[in-house]
């Protein structure tokens, strides 16, 4: 392995140091701000140190075609101090306030959604049931005043048959009388029938 790729390795290297500080302070962020189950965190550390080992062995090797040399964990290493030296603390800020900016959009397009989707429809719920409230005390006015505009026809209409149903009330009032209130309607129904055909018959007769 010749020098000028060694010092490439150690580059390389140096920055997956880096990249692996500021992936660790970011997922240590979004965990404590979005305050994931204590019981997750086993397990997100395990796919964090996965994650990371995956990611190194591919840079590795694509600089040295995967020779693991000391050199090869003194740049992790550095790479690794270095990123908590000078830039843990900016990763940490620009992490907050990107969780924030997230949350801020959320909470706009939500707003958005509830003044857009969610009044309107409530509004047009509030109309349609005013308009069926109205439409249905119209209604019942409506049929009050015809009710009471057809009552004088239909009491007409009743004293011009008093001739035909006063003796047909008399005609049945023995048989109504001597069947049970359960049993009227059913028994008159048949005894009505039977009247009825024998009628027609003699008729034809």
């Amino acid at each position: 392995m010749t020098l000028s790729v060694q010092w490439m390795t150690m580059a390389v290297m140096l920055l997956s140091g880096l990249g692996m500080g500021a992936v660790f302070d970011g997922y240590r962020v979004v965990s404590n701000e979005l305050k994931f189950p204590k019981w997750w965190l086993p397990a997100l550390d395990v796919l964090y140190w996965i994650a990371s080992a995956v990611v190194v062995f591919r840079m590795l090797y694509a600089s040295n075609n995967g020779e693991v040399r000391a050199y090869v964990f003194l740049g992790l290493a550095v790479g690794v101090i270095l990123h908590y030296w000078l830039f843990s603390r900016a990763v940490i800020v620009s992490v907050k306030w990107l969780i924030a900016a997230i949350r801020a959009c959320i909470r706009f397009i939500l707003k958005i959604f509830e003044i857009f989707i969610v009044k309107p429809i409530q509004m047009l719920y509030k109309v349609v049931i005013v308009l069926i409230g109205f439409g249905s005390a119209l209604t019942i006015f409506t049929l009050k005043i015809v009710i009471q505009l057809v009552r004088p026809i239909g009491l007409l209409l009743v004293w011009m048959t008093k001739p035909i149903w006063r003796p047909l009330g008399r005609w049945l009032k023995p048989y109504w009388d001597k069947l049970k209130p359960g049993e009227r309607i059913g028994k008159l129904a048949v005894l009505l029938r039977s009247r009825w055909t024998s009628w027609f018959k003699k008729g034809d007769r």
